[in-house]
């Protein structure tokens, strides 16, 4: 389980799914999301399996996520914004980059 080294000083909030994210200004969404337990950020096609972070530098892919009704984004390389709407990935959306399982 992640969690945060120091508490939250100045929070804003985004959403995931339907639930309300406290985070911290100058969070990637990747980081406020697995600091606040989020595990699954998207779904392959196929198979269903349920997919989450694992380089946090923008090479793998396999934190796609919807932000702000904008599909194929990877969490780890957008900071959060007060208001922001982040989405579940599911399967491939506007022929972007993401699943080729």
């Amino acid at each position: 389980m992640f969690k945060r080294i120091q508490p939250i000083d100045q929070a804003i909030e985004i959403h995931f799914e339907d639930r309300l994210i406290r985070a911290q200004p100058g969070d990637s969404v990747a980081a406020a999301l697995l600091a606040e337990g989020v595990k699954a950020f998207r779904q392959i096609e196929r198979s269903n399996e349920l997919r989450g972070p694992y380089c946090m530098i923008g090479n793998c892919f396999e934190c796609l996520v919807e932000i702000d009704g904008r599909p194929n984004l990877q969490a780890c390389q957008y900071r959060v914004r007060n208001g922001m709407k982040i989405r579940m990935q599911r399967g491939l959306r506007g022929g972007g980059s993401g699943d080729q399982s």
